[in-house]
């Protein structure tokens, strides 16, 4: 059990590397985008969500897992594009 926990301990790690750039990413789309009411896409949303349940087959996951995981992971990355966009374009709204 304790290699178990281990190689729990050291994907996890991993997980974090990799949501950390998909963050960086949500930045760069705040940035970007010249539209709040842009950021919020439930046509891309579904399109995300469709291509990660295609995947899970060939990766052995299961869609039970995949879903409501990459559900809240897109609903918190959209509330921090929201932040990011607001942080960003609030100093340019002020000036108008």
């Amino acid at each position: 059990m304790e290699q178990v926990r281990y190689e729990i301990d050291r994907i996890d790690r991993l997980l974090v590397e990799i949501l950390a750039e998909r963050q960086s990413f949500m930045d760069a789309a705040a940035r970007i985008k010249g539209d709040r009411n842009i950021v919020h896409d439930r046509p891309r949303i579904e399109d995300v969500v469709d291509k990660v349940k295609a995947a899970c087959a060939g990766a052995g996951l299961s869609p039970a897992i995949a879903e409501p995981v990459w559900r809240t992971l897109i609903d918190r990355c959209i509330a921090y594009e929201f932040a990011s966009y607001d942080a960003l374009k609030a100093p340019e709204d002020a000036s108008s």
